[in-house]
């Protein structure tokens, strides 16, 4: 795969306008987000009132606020190799991979907080809100979450322009014109498992964004609120986006779409449901003392269903990619 999409622009001598733009956005907005985490990990509690779980286990806490580091730091080292001439030359797997990974990890909150924040509005916040500022101080979620949107923004500008001007041409015309060879009996085995695998988390968010309490845990049960209801639901269209992109690309349905339909399902629902997926598994690891604030099996089935499913979807779309990159390559030979 490496080989098969290699660039298909030349490097030129600097970022445009748009693009620094753009890079200065993503570069700025991590700042107050890692500054947080590493205060966090030196110990301060600023923001962290008193009482809170966060301070039941400092060691978890250093450990996972490491890891957010490192991920949001990603981001940075991202918006330069999108925008430098030597990012051209970037294998296509070590760029498309921490891509993958941010455009899940950040899809999710740049759809959800804005919907909460209207909830709250109208009042329905209900107990989830109450519940949250005991666990952190109000003004870290907007500060957070704010730059987490702003470097979703910013990030996926960046990627569009990159990867139109080096991959443009695997993402061109409709699934009617799609070769043979690009659809084959794998992509269809696995879209039939991932659509399968999808019914239990699928039918359980759908169940606890309607109101259900069974599967929940004590302390989750009762702090639900609009949010809570909110963010399960959100959890129901991606994996929604993730198998209706699998299914499309696998069988040719809505062949008068354009292929850039389905792999815009695949890319991002993929991403969000098995990021998050992984991201809630592992933080439910290390869970807090509280057993009514544990996660229960059915959540933790939740979890990692979803991430099994992400990663069946995500396998479809580069099945595809791979295939059609090398069937270009065939042709221009």
């Amino acid at each position: 795969m490496t080989q098969s999409l290699a660039p298909a622009a030349r490097p030129t001598a600097g970022p445009g306008r748009a693009r620094r733009i753009l890079r200065t956005v993503a570069v700025v907005s991590c700042v107050p987000y890692l500054a947080l985490k590493a205060a966090w990990v030196a110990g301060s509690h600023v923001g962290i009132p008193e009482g809170s779980s966060l301070l039941d286990d400092r060691l978890t806490m250093a450990v996972i606020n490491g890891l957010s580091i490192l991920l949001d730091s990603a981001v940075i080292v991202l918006a330069l190799v999108l925008t430098r001439p030597w990012g051209l030359r970037v294998p296509a797997w070590l760029l498309a991979f921490p891509v993958w990974v941010a455009t899940g990890l950040l899809a999710p909150v740049m759809a959800g907080f804005p919907a909460q924040l209207v909830v709250r509005a109208f009042g329905a916040g209900g107990a989830s809100s109450a519940g949250r500022e005991a666990f952190l101080d109000e003004w870290v979620f907007a500060v957070v979450y704010t730059g987490f949107i702003a470097q979703g923004l910013a990030l996926g500008g960046l990627f569009v322009l990159y990867a139109r001007g080096r991959w443009g041409h695997l993402w061109r015309g409709r699934v009617w014109d799609l070769p043979v060879g690009a659809v084959g009996p794998a992509h269809r085995a696995l879209a039939v498992a991932a659509a399968v695998l999808a019914l239990l988390p699928l039918t359980l968010h759908a169940l606890w964004a309607c109101g259900v309490s069974a599967g929940l845990g004590e302390g989750r049960a009762a702090d639900r609120g609009g949010e809570f209801y909110v963010l399960e639901a959100l959890y129901v269209v991606f994996l929604l986006a993730a198998v209706t992109g699998a299914v499309l690309l696998a069988f040719r349905r809505g062949r008068a779409l354009p292929v850039s339909v389905p792999l815009s399902l695949v890319w991002v629902g993929s991403g969000a449901v098995a990021c998050w997926g992984g991201w809630l598994s592992l933080a439910s690891l290390g869970g807090p003392a509280d057993l009514a604030d544990r996660a229960t099996p059915l959540m933790n089935l939740a979890y990692a269903g979803q991430m099994l499913v992400g990663l069946l979807v995500a396998a479809i779309g580069v099945y595809h990619v791979a295939e059609r990159s090398a069937g270009t390559a065939r042709r221009a030979a």
